[in-house]
């Protein structure tokens, strides 16, 4: 049989620490992540509804140059 190690208290402190700390580190974003949805879902809905609006903006306009004056020219 292979005797036991004796492990030094400051080494077990520091491995329950890290490992407390990632624990906490993981709730902590988890945390962060739901509250920073709803912001990201506002902000790409906006984008999306502004790219409509200039896309529209562009149509109109191609159409406008087609039907213009200076065509021949």
């Amino acid at each position: 049989p292979v005797p036991s190690i004796r492990t030094d208290p400051l080494v077990s402190i520091a491995a329950y620490v890290a490992e407390y700390g990632l624990v906490l580190g993981m709730a902590y974003s988890t945390k962060h992540y739901s509250y920073l949805k709803p912001w990201a879902e506002e902000e790409r809905r906006i984008a999306a509804e502004e790219k409509k609006r200039l896309d529209e903006l562009k149509r109109i306009e191609r159409e406008l140059a087609e039907d213009s004056v200076f065509k021949g020219v």
